[in-house]
């Protein structure tokens, strides 16, 4: 990790990490903004960042009134 970045880099990194691992597999629903804030002990605008970051890096994907599942397998394969 790099001596300075960005809070959303690193909590994106951390969830990256779990869906590279098979923690969070494809098609599972991450909690929403407000939870993710409080788990990783962040600002709700940061989180709304988090998952604007994951989306980026095309891990995931954010249906309106649904959630935001993600859409990649565990060895790194985009599902349709």
């Amino acid at each position: 990790m790099a001596e300075w970045e960005y809070v959303y880099v690193r909590v994106a990194d951390r969830i990256e990490a779990d869906i590279r691992s098979g923690r969070l597999p494809y098609g599972a629903r991450l909690p929403g903004e407000r939870a993710l804030a409080e788990e990783h002990a962040i600002a709700p605008m940061t989180a709304r960042r988090v998952v604007r970051e994951l989306r980026e890096r095309g891990l995931v994907i954010t249906m309106p009134s649904k959630g935001t599942f993600v859409t990649v397998t565990r060895d790194g394969r985009e599902q349709q």
